[in-house]
């Protein structure tokens, strides 16, 4: 048994590398003549000093080969030698992952002792097949009352968390890592600034959660190469441990910059631009991702991406491609935020399209009237905030006006509080009407 991840180590050592000769670098882009390969495949490009750099195979142009370095190559210069071996990026997964921050080629980065061994797991595969899938029935916690009692989602979905810069998705995310019901938590921080990492860690996350997640860190002074590579790294790691019968919880930040990298490696390689720069392939890969995600017969991932809504327009072409490929979205408000109301979740502009199936009718029934409350306040707040509704007039508006409150009070919860989803129901079911 042990010898066997020695003898299929030994079958991945190349038994043969390609040559080509660079004729053309241009803003990360390389062109060759040569060498033989296949569209994703790593590449090793050495400078006349011997210098080795790491690239993968982005696109051909006719008989030239293109190619991108994952990390910078300024000392290329023409006629350098670039090599393949046939063999795609992957990345190593082995337990003691957990616990650990890794960068998008699975190498920790915390300081601690290096990951060693491990299998090699594609950081590119296809999505499982729909009959591979099983039926979505079991509620999954978050730890956020707002989301289990009136977004409840279940074990295997996907969802969108949407919202402007500084609305606070990052410490939702820490939230969720640290009251989920998953047995683990993967989180991925695609183009984050260097400096938030570490608040991230300490302050969003804690020793609490870091202890049973692993997060997957990409910054946004890396190649777009490396920060596409660490979301599929996220779930990859996070295949690796639904393979062995764990429900995870996939949280990657955010999903919107994953599509940016890869905007920048398809105008580099020739791609034509649509809706906001974005190319094709774009929007190919975004649905890629989210397939991977799911209730399988052995484990779970369920994942939640977080979209950055620039200038919070609901119109983006990201955020209306990634809205209509999930299986709910959570709409931040900026609004609530600035009141001081956090999480700052909008109920009714949110949705969990799969509430119905892991719910009971009681909880279902609840939710749903306490909505509609919320929307009769909602629609007649200007008035009520003037003075000008008189009590009476709309016996729906009365009964709203005094469940207000206690819905306020219920969805306010503190960055360090985290309730469990059976409590969170309780408390739901027993809020006065």
């Amino acid at each position: 048994m042990i010898l066997d991840r020695y003898h299929q180590a030994l079958h991945q050592i190349p038994r043969r590398f390609w040559s080509g000769r660079i004729s053309k670098a241009v803003a990360g882009l390389i062109e060759s003549v040569g060498p033989h390969c296949a569209l994703g495949d790593c590449c090793l490009i050495r400078d006349h000093a011997g210098n080795e750099v790491e690239g993968q195979v982005v696109g051909f142009h006719g008989s030239t080969v293109l190619s991108m370095p994952l990390y910078p190559a300024s000392g290329v210069r023409f006629g350098d030698t670039i090599s393949t071996w046939n063999a795609r990026p992957n990345i190593r997964v082995t337990g003691s992952i957990i616990g650990r921050v890794v960068n998008a080629q699975g190498e920790a980065i915390d300081g601690d002792a290096p990951l060693l061994g491990g299998d090699p797991m594609p950081l590119v595969r296809a999505a499982p097949s729909p009959f591979e899938r099983d039926p979505i029935h079991l509620p999954i916690g978050t730890g956020v009352r707002a989301i289990d009692a009136f977004l409840t989602c279940g074990q295997g979905q996907r969802v969108g968390i949407f919202g402007g810069s500084g609305v606070g998705k990052s410490t939702l995310m820490g939230m969720m890592a640290r009251g989920t019901s998953a047995d683990l938590t993967v989180v991925a921080l695609i183009g984050e600034r260097g400096r938030e990492v570490r608040e991230f860690l300490e302050d969003a996350l804690g020793e609490a959660g870091r202890r049973r997640s692993v997060v997957v860190v990409s910054t946004s002074d890396q190649s777009p190469l490396l920060r596409l590579r660490a979301a599929q790294s996220a779930h990859a790691i996070a295949e690796y441990f639904a393979a062995r019968g764990k429900h995870v919880l996939l949280v990657l930040d955010s999903i919107t910059r994953f599509a940016m990298a890869q905007r920048e490696i398809g105008l580099a390689a020739g791609e034509p631009p649509t809706a906001k720069g974005y190319t094709p392939s774009v929007f190919t890969l975004l649905s890629q991702l989210v397939e991977r995600a799911g209730n399988f017969r052995i484990g779970s991932i369920t994942a939640f991406y977080t979209v950055l809504m620039e200038g919070d327009d609901q119109m983006d072409p990201i955020v209306d491609a990634v809205r209509s490929l999930l299986d709910g979205h959570i709409m931040l408000d900026r609004r609530l935020s600035s009141e001081g109301h956090f999480p700052p979740i909008n109920l009714l502009d949110s949705l969990s399209r799969l509430m119905p199936a892991v719910c009971t009718p009681e909880h279902l029934a609840k939710a749903q009237r306490l909505r509609r409350m919320l929307a009769d306040y909602t629609r007649s707040e200007d008035l009520i905030r003037i003075g000008a509704y008189q009590k009476g007039s709309d016996p729906d508006l009365d009964r709203a006006l005094q469940v207000i409150p206690n819905l306020r009070a219920f969805s306010r919860q503190g960055p360090a509080e985290t309730p469990r989803l059976e409590r969170t129901i309780q408390s739901l079911l027993t809020m006065a009407e």
